[in-house]
């Protein structure tokens, strides 16, 4: 599922910058053939490709891995229905913010991740 996010915010900033898939592979290392097969979904990126990508389009790679602008059937459909996420009603989200609402925020994920894993057991 990452590979498909993964590919698809890249061709989303692509077209957003204005960047080609050439200035890409120019601007981050990788071959012009990796990127092509890429972006359309036939290769598997190794930790260090996904970096130097999200370098050149200047953009945080949990971002490239997080968010999407597809939606949900969207995302089953290239899974197989595998999808793998946080509770229906919870989002995940990357955010950059000044260090004391980072703090803020931490916390609410802290307080969450125990509402979730108390409501979890009570499941079972």
């Amino acid at each position: 599922m990452y590979n498909h996010i993964f590919f698809t915010n890249i061709l989303r900033i692509l077209d957003e910058k204005g960047i080609t898939k050439e200035q890409l592979s120019k601007m981050s290392g990788v071959s012009m053939g990796f990127i092509c097969d890429l972006t359309n979904g036939k290769s598997n990126p190794s930790l260090r490709i996904m970096g130097q990508i999200a370098d050149s389009l200047d953009t945080p790679l949990p971002a490239l891995l997080e968010e999407t602008d597809l939606d949900r059937q969207s995302l089953e459909a290239l899974t197989g229905g595998k999808l793998r996420g946080v509770a229906e009603g919870y989002e995940r989200v990357s955010l950059i913010l000044p260090s004391h609402q980072a703090f803020i925020a931490r916390q609410w994920a802290k307080e969450t991740m125990a509402q979730l894993k108390k409501k979890g057991s009570e499941n079972v």
